[in-house]
């Protein structure tokens, strides 16, 4: 056993170093395993429970608080390629008076579990409450630590995403189960009814197919009243002055009663912006059809081009499928283009004001670059 006196001349990370492998010896191993039959020893963290999902990855360097509650992420295990995750701990979960949460970007984490290399118990911000551990412990999502994170995003980019469990020690838990993008996770993670927000002279009828909260405070910030409805809602019975079509999880082949909604609305003229699953919507009622992608775009430093110009973009993204160009109608064209793998990240229709965006231009976490996109659909309004 150590005394006061053995940490006499050693450095802060020497001290940190040791209280780390205290704990590490301490804490419950777990095993992370995969489809195709490989397996990443680690340590709990969080709940200490099994869990299972589709694996995925993200390079984000920051923002697990605003990712963990991504509704995006719904059905799926994040793996957190940053190598030190945790060390800014976690900020209270204060909302708005009207019920938007202030630092996160839905009312509750909803990955299945969360992967990362070391974990940082010992946390320090100006804005935390609480650490990492705790906030998964208290809302019953199992994490794991201790992993090769580099090697697992090298297995997910080749063979691509997909499906895997946590498991602790001394938990029985095997192959096979439920794959997640089998069910309809947009009806998962919507809201069940009307909800308003903010006051304005123009009403944006947002359909909720996973709404980050920063997309409402985009809007209520800029004067706009939105009027949040649940994905398979007829907005075309609302009094509304534009259309929003939000992000989400899975499939978009799940939503065709949202697609016949915004066909209908398509007959008019009335402006229509969409943002992530708003993009495959909205291509999608157009005509156009869908595919998933090998392993999707999950990151803060996705560049894509403005096509036709030479405009660059940093922008963030979190998606597992994407528009075939190819099948866009005639009477609509591709707007911006990933210059890391060619694919599409956004469509407008050439005469009408119906415009859409794979990315993510409110971000957070990530870069505002984009985030004009708001500007130019609310002066379309």
């Amino acid at each position: 056993m150590l005394n006061l006196q053995d940490f006499e001349g050693k450095d802060e990370y020497f001290i940190h170093q040791y209280k780390t492998s205290i704990i590490m010896v301490n804490r419950l191993g777990a095993t992370l395993r995969l489809q195709n039959g490989m397996e990443f020893k680690g340590y709990c963290f969080g709940y200490d429970g099994p869990t299972d999902g589709e694996v995925v990855f993200s390079t984000a360097m920051v923002g697990y608080p605003e990712s963990l509650t991504d509704p995006s992420y719904s059905g799926q295990i994040l793996c957190v390629t940053y190598p030190l995750i945790g060390n800014y701990g976690v900020p209270s979960g204060d909302t708005t008076p009207e019920g938007i949460s202030r630092n996160f970007e839905s009312e509750k984490i909803w990955v299945r579990g969360l992967v990362i290399s070391e974990y940082s118990s010992d946390y320090s911000h100006w804005d935390a409450v609480k650490s990492l551990g705790d906030w998964l412990k208290e809302q019953k999502i199992p994490g794991i630590c201790g992993i090769d994170t580099r090697e697992l995003t090298k297995v997910l980019r080749e063979e691509g995403s997909m499906l895997g469990m946590i498991v602790p020690d001394g938990v029985e838990k095997d192959f096979p189960i439920h794959d997640p993008n089998e069910d309809n996770q947009i009806a998962l993670v919507s809201c069940k009814e009307v909800i308003r927000y903010g006051h304005g002279d123009k009403k944006v009828v947002l359909v909720d197919c996973g709404v980050k909260h920063n997309i409402l405070r985009c809007f209520v910030d800029r004067g706009v009243e939105v009027i949040r409805v649940p994905w398979d809602y007829d907005f075309n019975t609302l009094e509304y002055d534009g259309l929003f079509i939000s992000n989400g999880p899975g499939n978009p082949a799940f939503c065709a009663v949202t697609e016949e909604h915004i066909r209908e609305a398509m007959k008019g003229d009335k402006p229509i912006f969409g943002i992530c699953m708003g993009n495959q919507l909205l291509s999608r009622a157009a005509g156009a059809s869908t595919y998933k992608l090998k392993y999707g775009h999950r990151s803060h430093n996705q560049p894509v081009r403005m096509v036709g110009t030479n405009k660059c973009y940093i922008t963030s993204q979190n998606h597992g499928f994407a528009v075939d160009d190819k099948t866009l109608p005639r009477d609509w064209e591709p707007w911006f283009v990933n210059m890391n793998d060619g694919t599409n990240e956004g469509v407008r229709h050439k005469t009408k004001p119906f415009f859409s965006v794979q990315f993510h231009p409110e971000a957070s976490s990530g870069p505002t670059d984009t985030e004009f996109l708001f500007d130019e659909f609310i002066n379309k309004l």
